[in-house]
């Protein structure tokens, strides 16, 4: 099994930045053998697609809305996934989740981008982005 916990969200005004992390632990868990990824629902909208990072950190994939904005990274050897929010907009807001893969896509350049595809989730982080 595997645990997220996810850090970091807050209230902050438009232009703003806030910096997400999400720590993985698990028994039987190898953190640097998965894909990783973040995703965020709003009140009242299904959970989408935020950024997806590779096994290895050496590919990305953002969603359209987020892209130049937002940063993902990944520390292997701190179990920890990132994700650099900047010039935050107040559509922003919603609660952030990251999420694990399965190790199936260890030793390749995939970036999850599906629900499905992930089997991990964590608690979630709220953000809130003020006008």
């Amino acid at each position: 099994q595997v645990q997220l916990v996810e850090s970091g969200g807050g209230l902050v005004q438009a232009g703003g930045s806030l910096r997400l992390s999400c720590a993985a632990s698990g028994r039987t868990f190898t953190f640097r053998g998965v894909a990783m990824g973040w995703f965020r629902q709003a009140p009242g909208k299904e959970r989408e697609f935020v950024v997806a990072i590779s096994w290895n950190g050496g590919s990305t994939y953002y969603a359209d809305s987020v892209k130049g904005r937002f940063t993902i990274s990944r520390d292997n050897a701190k179990n920890t996934v990132y994700l650099q929010m900047n010039s935050l907009k107040p559509e922003d807001t919603a609660v952030y989740y990251c999420a694990a893969s399965p190790p199936w896509y260890r030793d390749s350049d995939y970036t999850p981008r599906s629900r499905t595809e992930y089997y991990a989730w964590g608690q979630g982080t709220q953000v809130t982005v003020s006008s």
